[in-house]
């Protein structure tokens, strides 16, 4: 178990604080988990004040004891009611606010209406674009916590190979893979940022559970019933049947994200060919992306080869296709950058994102996935486990 060090969150505020500095804007008040977390090492229920100049204050309603055990920030004190919160920051040397910043992509609209009134009449605008662009790039502690991660992914992956046979359920495969998962230190859930969705931590289907789903990733699946319609469902796993695994792994606040075909017997051909094409496309996007190259490009170029084989209509998700082929991740799943179509974010040095070229027919889903970090020469591979299909 880690505790963010003092040093780690006074480089993060300090990247805020300058972004904030240009942006005229005279402090954010911070209250999402991801973002406090990061911001101030702790997820108690807070409201975390970060100047544009000047030291942050955490103001803890509960549970303050744990709060000031897990947070390394100097300034931590007790809020009983959001009423008291002017005179708690006055206390500290802050008011007189014009501008205050929030993050308004996550904050529910009536909690925004309320922090409205109540920070009359300072005008309240969208600090999220900042926040997430202060987590874009990872530090080096970050990394190695990636590093730690990336062994457990390994011997996750081992494990399916070990466990996997036809004639069990796509949920009791789901359930094995979480309990090793959780054995293992996984905190049994993954963040998201994105609005209604909801994240299982291993992602399962077989054969002809591919049906499109409200998930937005390129393979959806049936799940439990219409409550929680993605994922494994009670079919059975069949032999010469892609089984589909896009597993993530948690630990110390962090993630990384995978994705492995495997099979009982031989896969036909038309998805083995179209696994090849998946496998191409992972290669060209990881040689052309270097720092400076911008995200949409690399969507681009997944497209144009993509396009030229002979199942471009069940890339990226049928019949709806996904308009990226990659995400960053961190403490969230969705994190910036995004590689999509028009984004023109240019890579830089100490980024991690997943690439994940992926082709959903109906009798089966193939594909690829690995988590990269931008270094100086080019991408590097965190997830090293075997990229054939994985007959078992």
């Amino acid at each position: 178990m880690r505790y963010t060090p003092k040093t780690e969150l006074d480089q993060r505020v300090a990247k805020l604080q300058v972004l904030l500095e240009k942006q005229g804007i005279d402090g954010v008040i911070i209250v999402q988990n991801a973002d406090l977390f990061y911001f101030s090492g702790t997820i108690q229920q807070s409201h975390l004040f970060v100047p544009a100049e000047g030291s942050p204050v955490l103001l803890v309603k509960k549970s303050y004891a744990r709060a000031r055990e897990e947070s390394a920030l100097e300034n931590i004190v007790y809020l009983d009611s959001l009423k008291d919160i002017f005179a708690a920051l006055q206390s500290y040397g802050y008011s007189g606010f014009k501008t205050l910043g929030f993050e308004l992509d996550v904050l529910p609209a009536n909690l925004y209406l309320r922090y409205q009134k109540l920070f009359k009449p300072a005008n309240i605008v969208d600090a999220s674009p900042l926040i997430r662009t202060v987590r874009m790039v990872k530090s080096a502690y970050e990394l190695e916590i990636f590093k730690d991660i990336a062994k457990m992914h390994t011997e996750l992956f081992s494990f399916i190979s070990d466990i996997l046979r036809a004639g069990m359920s796509e949920l009791k495969l789901n359930a094995m893979v979480d309990a090793y998962s959780r054995e293992k230190g996984h905190p049994g859930y993954m963040r998201v940022r994105g609005f209604n969705q909801d994240l299982v931590n291993t992602h399962i289907v077989s054969g002809q559970n591919t049906e499109p789903s409200y998930f937005w990733g390129a393979v959806g699946g049936k799940g439990v019933g219409p409550a929680f319609a993605q994922g494994a469902s009670d079919k059975l796993i069949g032999r010469s049947e892609p089984i589909f695994v896009d597993a993530g792994f948690a630990l110390d606040g962090y993630m990384l994200d995978q994705t492995r075909i495997y099979c009982v017997g031989k896969l036909p051909d038309h998805l083995v060919q179209a696994y090849e094409v998946a496998c191409d496309i992972l290669g060209h996007m990881k040689n052309l992306a270097k720092p400076g190259v911008p995200c949409g490009k690399l969507h681009d170029l997944a497209l144009e080869i993509a396009g030229a084989s002979p199942f471009s209509k069940y890339f990226t998700g049928y019949p709806t296709p996904l308009a990226f082929v990659g995400h960053g991740i961190g403490i969230e799943l969705d994190e910036l950058p995004v590689i999509g179509h028009g984004f023109e974010t240019p890579l830089e040095e100490g980024m991690v994102f997943a690439l994940e070229p992926k082709f959903t027919f109906p009798d089966g889903a193939v594909g690829v996935e690995n988590t990269y970090l931008v270094t100086k020469d080019g991408l590097e591979t965190l997830t090293v486990f075997d990229e054939g299909i994985l007959y078992v």
